[in-house]
């Protein structure tokens, strides 16, 4: 009898470790989604459609200098962190005052003290910018940068409603703040 348990549980214990899964533990850096309409895939209402989606990693700026220092001014940057974030448009829009077809692009910037060029690139699903052709650009636009009131602790993109059909999609982080036009 004694046996029999001890075969039934040396049994049970190699069954379960024969399916055991080993997953990988949490990114340092969250993925998170930015859309317009804000929070569209919460609070979706019958016939409302996404205009614009935004998939992106948010890095903790755990007190360091980002901008300058540790993202180099003038170099082309993912941002965020991981993966290159993408920007899928549901529609034709106008983005940073230039037309662009629906479809799914990279977001690219390259930082700079006073304004930022804010990149589209056809070229998705990269880790990071370390891929980067400028050859594979589908447009670029100039936005001017502003102060934060405060430290902005993780790298964040979020849409403001101007009318139905347009927004201001932020991009901020440490202290830094950037502001691009979006139309449909």
């Amino acid at each position: 009898m004694k046996k029999n348990i001890f075969l039934a549980l040396l049994m049970t214990v190699i069954a379960f470790g024969t399916y055991a899964q080993k997953f990988r533990g949490l990114d340092k850096s969250p993925r998170d989604i930015a859309y317009f309409p804000d929070h569209f895939a919460h609070d979706r209402k019958d016939g409302e459609k996404a205009l614009v989606k935004v998939s992106y990693s948010r890095p903790f700026l755990n007190g360091r200098e980002i901008f300058g220092k540790k993202e180099p001014f003038g170099k082309v940057w993912r941002l965020g962190a991981d993966e290159s974030t993408e920007i899928k448009f549901y529609q034709d829009a106008t983005f940073g005052g230039k037309k662009v077809k629906a479809g799914t692009y990279s977001l690219f910037a390259i930082p700079n003290e006073k304004e930022w060029t804010i990149i589209l690139s056809s070229d998705v699903d990269y880790w990071g910018a370390f891929k980067y052709k400028e050859a594979n650009d589908v447009l670029r636009v100039m936005a001017p940068v502003k102060k934060s009131d405060a430290p902005i602790e993780n790298f964040s993109i979020v849409f403001e409603k101007v009318s139905d059909t347009a927004a201001k999609m932020f991009l901020g982080w440490e202290t830094t703040v950037v502001e691009v036009p979006v139309s449909f």
